[in-house]
């Protein structure tokens, strides 16, 4: 059943009033950089998982990710945003992630993660003001420096939180990466039509 008008419009005054339109009218800057994102590149352990690798005895490896994250990122794809996944470890189930939501850039086995981003964004004719990147720890702060916006987790590195435009409030696995689609939908002005999707 579809929503009301009134209860939409209910919808959209109590999504104006989400964390994330507090940070972007409280900091120019970062709306401003924000609003020019074509990409969010994620690192995988560490910010769409808690960090941790179960290995088992059947040399088998366990990761567990977050609903929440999984449906942000379907809405960031939906809302013209492009998304990568870039890390230093090869994963199956990193792969079955990502073919679960329809992420179409998998760059898997880079121990140096610069080099295999400046092909991507050469291969998408993207520059890099066009850049999220969000990372948790050292490997991924040349990315973060290097992108026109630079994301971090709440238990982010120190150095990597020191250097981030914006640090979500949630841990890596928890949220942290929805956070970071819910901010830059609400910069570009997409976050209120994707939310109302669901209420159709």
């Amino acid at each position: 059943m579809s929503r009301s008008v009134p209860e939409l419009h209910r919808l959209r005054r109590q999504a104006s009033k989400l964390g994330v339109y507090q940070v972007l009218r409280a900091n120019p800057n970062l709306r401003r950089k924000a609003r020019q994102v074509r990409l969010l590149v994620l690192d995988v352990d560490g910010v769409l998982t808690d960090g941790r690798i179960v290995l088992d005895d059947q040399h088998q490896e366990w990761k567990s990710f977050h609903t929440r994250d999984g449906l942000g990122l379907r809405l960031l794809l939906a809302s013209g945003v492009q998304v990568a996944l870039l890390s230093a470890r090869q994963s199956a189930s990193v792969k079955r992630r990502a073919q679960e939501l329809g992420i179409p850039h998998l760059l898997q086995g880079h121990e140096r993660k610069l080099p295999a981003l400046e092909e991507l964004t050469e291969k998408l004719k993207l520059d890099w003001p066009a850049v999220a990147c969000m990372g948790d720890d050292l490997p991924d702060l040349p990315l973060m420096l290097r992108a026109g916006l630079g994301l971090t987790v709440a238990d982010a590195h120190p150095l990597l939180l020191q250097n981030a435009n914006w640090h979500s409030s949630l841990k890596g696995g928890r949220g942290a990466a929805r956070e970071a689609c819910d901010l830059i939908m609400a910069a570009q002005g997409t976050l209120p039509a994707a939310l109302e999707t669901h209420f159709k």
